[in-house]
């Protein structure tokens, strides 16, 4: 019998009993939906991760005190005071022309902001002209501070968007205002645009401010706490070896000795966050694929029970001279279409799901590989889930098969 006669049957046998057909690919569609979202969920969570980290500067570099620690938080901030301001100018020097664009010192304290009647309590950021070609930020109004500002001790500062929102809720500009960081007031010069979430909060929730005024009159330190740098495109790896050569040269450490800072690179904390979504990608799939487990029973379930109503059928068709062959194609076949329309119609519900998702701001999107994949998974259910039947069937005495009632 064609292949074509085949499909024909099969078709004919779901359509003839459409809400039992329905309810046997139940089963399927909600696997085959849940396996292509949750990998859309993770994926999605991966990219927006991903994007998240390269917003914060793709090619930067922080270099910190400490050798031990949880490397990629904030908390992995040593406390020794053994990176110099010399050290960036050291770096630039050294480096500019091999693997880095731009360096930077930085510091980094909370302290209230006070507007008039207005308190705010935010992240103050000591840096350098160099921070936002770093960081890759621009300027929305306004200008950014100089090195003179910086080495003059000015007490000038740019705002980020969450800053001005809560100190000026009308609406004003607030460049040429003054505003106080703790004790001391501070001109406010320019207005950075909004950059949006980063790995550690809201990056728009900071003041920056010449890392010299921070340390010395905010703080009262004579310390950087940090070092950023931006290495040159594709050349991160090289900036970080680098680096650390050059450090380490400075500070004298002995070659058998650890050293005494870390470098953290944003292609490691890429890196990490991929390997951890990829992970949580998978644990999502391997869960949800468990409905595609209990849809391919549900089917091979109903196929018996269709094997045994159309025993007669099959004694009728093999006295005809049907071969046993024949026979098992045709429940197999039956079984393959029925689980390949619940993964189709599975496939637009995982395609709706994404979609509502996405309106509540969830980051997910639809992979065409994982569409592939539940279609090709339901197809192998279908097999596995209708050989049994189809080898009963195939199986079945003719003159027993005529005689059934």
């Amino acid at each position: 019998m064609a292949w074509f006669e085949f499909l024909k049957l099969a078709l004919f046998a779901i359509t003839r009993n459409k809400t039992r057909a329905f309810l046997t690919m139940l089963g399927i569609i909600v696997g085959v939906g849940a396996v292509i979202t949750m990998i859309g969920i993770g994926e999605g969570s991966k990219r927006a991760s991903i994007a998240l980290i390269q917003n914060m500067g793709s090619n930067m570099l922080t270099i910190f005190p400490g050798s031990g620690g949880n490397r990629f938080g904030p908390s992995a901030m040593g406390s020794a005071d053994i990176l110099l301001e010399s050290d960036v100018a050291l770096i630039q020097q050294e480096l500019s022309e091999s693997s880095v664009v731009a360096a930077t010192q930085q510091v980094q304290t909370t302290r209230p902001i006070i507007f008039q009647n207005s308190n705010y309590v935010t992240q103050v950021q000591g840096t350098g002209p160099e921070f936002l070609a770093i960081r890759g930020w621009e300027v929305e109004s306004g200008r950014f501070f100089t090195d003179s500002e910086v080495r003059g001790l000015a007490k000038v500062c740019v705002i980020g968007q969450t800053v001005k929102d809560n100190l000026f809720p009308n609406g004003e500009d607030p460049v040429g205002l003054t505003v106080r960081v703790g004790p001391l007031p501070f001109q406010i010069v320019g207005v950075l645009e909004k950059k949006g979430a980063g790995m550690w909060g809201d990056q728009d929730d900071l003041i920056v401010a010449p890392y010299t005024t921070v340390m010395r009159k905010i703080m009262g330190r004579d310390k950087i706490q940090r070092i950023m740098v931006s290495a040159q495109e594709g050349k991160a790896d090289q900036a970080q070896a680098e680096v650390t050569a050059l450090i380490r040269q400075r500070m004298k450490v002995a070659p058998k000795d650890d050293d005494p800072f870390q470098i953290r690179k944003q292609d490691d904390i890429v890196q990490m966050q991929t390997q951890q979504a990829s992970i949580l990608t998978a644990l999502l799939a391997v869960a949800a694929s468990i409905s595609l487990v209990v849809g391919g029973i549900g089917i091979s379930n109903i196929m018996l029970v269709s094997v045994t109503e159309r025993t007669r059928e099959i004694g009728i068709r093999r006295a005809l001279g049907a071969t046993r062959r024949s026979v098992l194609w045709q429940f197999l076949i039956e079984a393959v279409v029925l689980s390949l329309l619940g993964g189709i119609i599975g496939i637009g519900f995982a395609y709706s799901s994404v979609y509502i998702l996405q309106k509540f701001q969830i980051p997910a999107v639809t992979e065409s590989w994982a569409v592939a994949l539940g279609l090709g998974f339901s197809g192998l259910v279908g097999v596995a889930a209708g050989f049994l039947p189809a080898l009963k069937a195939a199986k079945l005495n003719v003159i027993d098969a005529l005689r059934y009632e």
